[in-house]
């Protein structure tokens, strides 16, 4: 009997380690091979390259550290030319500007050369190179780029050039698995892979872009690769990475390619891209606050700000109304909105829900086109900037808001930019508010403008800043013209 219990025990043992083996196996079956994908993926895969003019100056950000002092050295000095080179010949307007070169990522859609990639891969480049996966490396010039949705669209002179099939990012699913090709850190055609955690999400920094956000690791050179989906679709174009250490964290954003082909059709069509706008500053409605506005539960966008000659003053929108439905479409947070009102159609009259008051109310209200940033901040009232290379400073007035928090009543212009010159040697630096030169009250951008022109010249001058939250004297030296 106790040989039997014995065997049976062993023959449980090896039945139980061979059910999980078994297990083991089915779960390993039922995870994706991406080999498929990558083979017939990767040929239209692209490594983008760019070189910008960088200046280097002894201006705040830039060059030398503002505390760093240069010695003097002897004419015969072997460290002379390398000072010269990275810091330039005191008094001069520092060296020649040297080239900086960065890596991205892209991907061709059409065969004739056009290629997707991010906006900010190509920002500011004067010379892009495209690296296809035969190993040719041809010119590229920028289409039409998109700074909002971060798209650009680049064209090669080629043909026969392999492409990829773009899906529906619309009918992503959380927990969808993904694949991504790009050329992290310069490795080309690097492949990850991972699932969707998170669609429709919005960055701070972002207001017409609902993100797809994966925990696929991304990292700098994927910018601008495409995202797939299993059935070798493009779903997305990866964009941003959510880090503290400069590397993949496991947050990573795609923008979706609805938004991207959207964007590259209108870049084609007319060289730039149009978006709705109703011409309001808006903010997210907590629990507190959807009490005081007599809501039952916290949704919507409750409007701070009105833009004279806007969209929204035309229709009859108020302070304190909160948007709850735009178009049909339900506004469940603030960042919603924008979403939807950029990609309404220029021109089109709508009708808006909105609680006024503990009421709700339906306006009809006719989107117009976003303006230019320029345009905005006129709109916005934003104050005017005076700019004068006599100092080598940039001020601007002080808002109400602005003198609100730094407890000033009337005197003040704010210090919008520094560069080298009397004020930077002097200590002023981007951020200060002055108060007074030469013991005179400065009470806006213009007055501080028409002083300066009298100021004199080879003499220390007494100027009065307020730097965080306190006052400090400082002296400032105009040299004499030559």
């Amino acid at each position: 009997m106790k040989c039997l219990r014995s065997w049976f025990n062993s023959w449980s043992i090896l039945f139980g380690i061979s059910l999980v083996m078994l297990a083991a196996t089915a779960s390993a079956s039922q995870l994706p091979d991406f080999t498929v994908l990558v083979e017939r993926n990767s040929p239209a895969v692209v490594n983008i390259s760019t070189t910008q003019k960088v200046s280097r100056d002894n201006s705040p950000g830039n060059g030398v550290p503002p505390n760093l002092n240069i010695p003097d050295l002897p004419e015969d000095s072997p460290w002379g030319d390398l000072f010269k080179h990275f810091f330039g010949e005191p008094g001069e307007g520092g060296p020649e500007p040297f080239d900086r070169q960065s890596l991205g990522s892209g991907f061709i859609i059409d065969s004739d050369g056009y290629i997707v990639t991010n906006h900010h891969v190509v920002r500011d480049a004067e010379e892009i190179v495209v690296t296809l996966s035969d190993r040719r490396q041809l010119p590229a010039k920028v289409i039409g780029s998109d700074a909002r949705s971060d798209v650009a669209l680049l064209k090669i002179d080629a043909s026969g050039l392999p492409t990829l099939k773009t899906g529906k990012s619309k009918d992503l699913k959380v927990g969808e698995w993904v694949m991504a090709i790009g050329s992290p850190f310069g490795f080309d055609h690097s492949v990850s892979a991972g699932i969707v955690s998170a669609i429709g999400r919005n960055l701070p920094s972002e207001n017409y872009v609902p993100f797809i956000q994966t925990d696929v690791a991304i990292n700098p050179g994927n910018s601008g690769g495409p995202l797939f989906n299993l059935a070798g679709e493009v779903v997305g174009i990866n964009s941003q990475i959510y880090t503290r250490s400069g590397g993949f964290m496991g947050l990573s954003f795609a923008i979706p390619i609805d938004v991207a082909m959207d964007v590259i059709k209108q870049i084609k069509g007319s060289g730039h891209v149009r978006r709705g706008w109703l011409g309001i500053l808006i903010q997210d409605v907590n629990r507190e606050l959807a009490e005081s506005f007599g809501m039952k539960q916290p949704h919507g966008a409750a409007v701070l700000k009105l833009l004279p000659k806007s969209p929204a003053e035309s229709a009859g929108i108020k302070v304190g109304d909160v948007i709850t439905e735009f178009d049909g479409k339900t506004i469940y947070r603030s960042s919603d909105l924008p979403l939807v009102v950029g990609s309404t159609p220029i021109g089109k009259q709508v009708d808006m829900k909105l609680i006024r008051e503990g009421k709700e109310k339906t306006l009809s209200i006719k989107v117009s086109e976003l303006p230019n940033d320029e345009e905005i901040a006129k709109l916005d009232g934003k104050p005017k900037e005076t700019s004068t290379n006599r100092l080598g400073l940039s001020v601007e007035d002080l808002t109400p808001e602005q003198r609100r928090q730094l407890e000033l009543a009337e005197n003040g212009v704010l210090v919008s930019n520094v560069v080298k010159g009397p004020a930077f040697s002097a200590g002023i630096r981007r951020g200060d508010v002055i108060l007074r030169i030469e013991n005179q009250d400065i009470r806006n951008a213009k007055q501080f403008h028409e002083l300066i022109k009298s100021l004199p010249t080879e003499k220390s001058i007494p100027i009065l800043v307020q730097r965080r939250g306190g006052p400090a004297f400082l002296a400032i030296r105009i040299p004499e013209k030559k």
